[in-house]
């Protein structure tokens, strides 16, 4: 995209953004296959399983495949980003609430002040990565411009096939996408625009819920696209 035709409005440049980012998105996911979308490089992936054959104790979904989460905590990966909700003003109590852990874990959290601890992130497969997605989107949608009745966690049907997986969530996109663009300043500014109940957006204006969403599906992506580079350079093993 030339800056040319980069808008300058808070709008335009979020919408800018996320074009370019869903553009790149579409290319590097040409090509994906079921075996690479369900391929776990390391034992102990989270991915998408059967019900009933989780291994993770809050795995979720509404239908007969579920998506593995792990008990309630805050990763090492993500004291920062605890540290910035702090900095911006919200409470240790909305913090623990926003992370479903206890207030005294947040302290913990804050009080640390040494060295990086390692990343402890679970490593995922490709299709976690974009059913995280797809149900975050949903749920962003449905609790922004739905009824904001129906759980997140319970708006996606997952599946084990890389094309109607990407299929739906281009189509999610596309609508999500549309909806943002409708939105006037007063909405941009407006508190509680989104009351999407897993994170800090009814107490945001919605512009920064808006950046903030940008900033999931890039790095998000970025990991899938990380993923594939794997998979090819592996190609040995599997293939």
């Amino acid at each position: 995209m030339g800056t040319e035709r980069v808008r300058t409005d808070r709008l335009g440049l979020l919408l800018d953004q996320f074009d370019c980012a869903r553009e790149q998105a579409r290319v590097r996911l040409t090509g994906l296959g079921d075996a690479e979308y369900l391929w776990e490089p390391v034992p102990g992936c989270w991915s998408i399983r059967r019900r009933g054959e989780a291994t993770t104790p809050r795995a979720f979904g509404p239908g007969e495949w579920v998506l593995d989460q792990g008990a309630p905590d805050i990763p090492a990966s993500e004291y920062a980003e605890v540290a910035r909700q702090a900095a911006g003003g919200m409470t240790v109590a909305k913090i623990a609430e926003d992370w479903t852990v206890s207030v005294e874990r947040v302290e913990e959290v804050l009080r640390h002040t040494g060295p990086a601890l390692p990343d402890d992130s679970p490593v995922t497969t490709i299709a976690w990565r974009l059913a995280h997605l797809h149900f975050c989107f949903a749920g962003q949608w449905e609790w922004t411009f739905g009824e904001r009745r129906t759980d997140p966690k319970l708006l996606v049907d997952f599946t084990l096939e890389a094309g109607p997986a990407l299929e739906r969530f281009w189509s999610l996109l596309d609508r999500w996408r549309d909806s943002v663009a409708a939105l006037t300043d007063e909405q941009l500014d407006t508190v509680g625009l989104s009351h999407y109940p897993y994170g800090s957006d009814p107490d945001d204006p919605y512009a920064a819920v808006l950046w903030g969403t940008n900033l999931e599906f890039i790095h998000h992506m970025a990991e899938i696209g990380v993923l594939r580079d794997l998979w090819a350079a592996s190609g040995a093993i599997h293939g």
